[in-house]
């Protein structure tokens, strides 16, 4: 799994992103992470044959249509279709995939890892961008970073 650090780099490295099924609907989680990297100065570029936009960005049928280097390319797609896509990432010169929370898939693990691409799984760049970044905030409180690690306590 990748680790704080590293993510960090790759979302500062990769501004380009490929959103294979990101969906034109308001209320999906790939919508919403859509927008809120478009918010922060993301390029995203929509990758899904059944739309031709998607928040105001034309949408590509597949990897391969996309006329622009694409650095990053996340994946709201099921863990099977993962190795394919990881496949396609390598073959367009991307340099990182990401899988989106709860996705993960061994074979595109090492299809990536024998490209040399960055790697990320089961985890949302917008969770991930708002916890590194500062974005995160509920009732005018903004932490900064956020961590599940539990504090030490001593007991009596």
């Amino acid at each position: 799994m990748a680790a704080t650090h590293q993510i960090r780099r790759i979302l500062e490295e990769n501004r380009t992103i490929a959103m294979v099924g990101l969906s034109a609907r308001w209320h999906r989680p790939s919508y919403f992470a859509a927008k809120y990297l478009l918010d922060h100065g993301y390029a995203v570029i929509p990758v899904n044959p059944n739309h031709d936009s998607v928040l105001d960005q034309a949408c590509y049928p597949d990897l391969e249509s996309i006329p622009c280097r694409v650095d990053l390319v996340d994946l709201f797609q099921r863990a099977e279709s993962t190795p394919d896509y990881a496949r396609r990432a390598v073959a367009i010169g991307a340099r990182a995939v990401w899988l989106q929370l709860g996705i993960t898939h061994e074979e595109t693990r090492r299809i990536c890892a024998g490209a040399s691409l960055d790697y990320v799984e089961n985890r949302c760049m917008k969770i991930e961008h708002s916890r590194i970044f500062g974005g995160l905030n509920f009732i005018g409180v903004n932490t900064g970073i956020i961590s599940s690690a539990r504090l030490k306590t001593i007991a009596n």
